[in-house]
């Protein structure tokens, strides 16, 4: 990814944060020269002092199939909005875009062993639906076990992780007042996130 300087991110706990709050992802993957993409939902753990990245794919899509082959590159990114040059001070101003976004590169792993399947599945429900564990756990497990055959679950050990922060850090102060202010009064939620995000820095 291209990253000027002033918009690098180096911080890997400022990264996995973001990765987890916007962990709706998008997993690629080559094979003969032929890109494919999947959006999935992802688990960000931690071991062994490597952040680890964990979904499944419908047995279906047979992107699962090339999954081990070459190393795979996951997008985080989700807030982002149109820039006005209307919030410049000088008319000789172009639009641009303000976003954020993570590339997480790393090579996969498939999760065979039902018992660790049903750990993917059970850390997905804790993760965006904690109330639902109830009825998972009180499901048949005939039913259970049928999901699990219409899923493959798998891993990727990130080996690479690239973050990029384009929020107007090389405009004035006054310029980044004026964006934040028009952002932070949008109708859209996108905008609005960028509006924090700039507030924070």
């Amino acid at each position: 990814m291209y990253i000027p300087k002033t918009n690098l991110v180096t911080d890997t706990n400022e990264i996995v944060a973001f990765m987890r709050q916007f962990s709706f992802a998008t997993v690629i993957t080559a094979k003969d020269n032929f890109p494919t993409a999947t959006h999935l939902p992802f688990i960000i753990s931690n071991r062994d002092d490597k952040i680890v990245l964990t979904s499944h794919f419908a047995k279906a899509n047979t992107q699962w199939e090339d999954i081990e082959r070459e190393n795979i590159l996951t997008i985080f990114s989700e807030p982002h909005a149109y820039i006005s040059p209307a919030n410049y001070d000088s008319r000789l101003n172009v639009p641009t875009w303000n976003y954020v976004s993570v590339h997480a590169y790393g090579q996969g792993k498939i999760i065979s062993e039902t018992e660790q399947v049903f750990k993917v599945l059970e850390a997905t429900i804790n993760t965006y639906e904690q109330a639902y564990k109830l009825q998972w756990d009180e499901l048949p497990e005939e039913y259970k076990l049928k999901l699990l055959n219409g899923i493959v679950a798998f891993e990727i050990i990130v080996s690479d992780l690239q973050a990029k922060k384009k929020l107007s850090q090389n405009r004035s102060e006054n310029e980044q007042v004026k964006i934040i202010n028009s952002l932070a009064m949008s109708p859209d939620a996108n905008a609005r996130e960028i509006a924090r995000l700039m507030k924070e820095l």
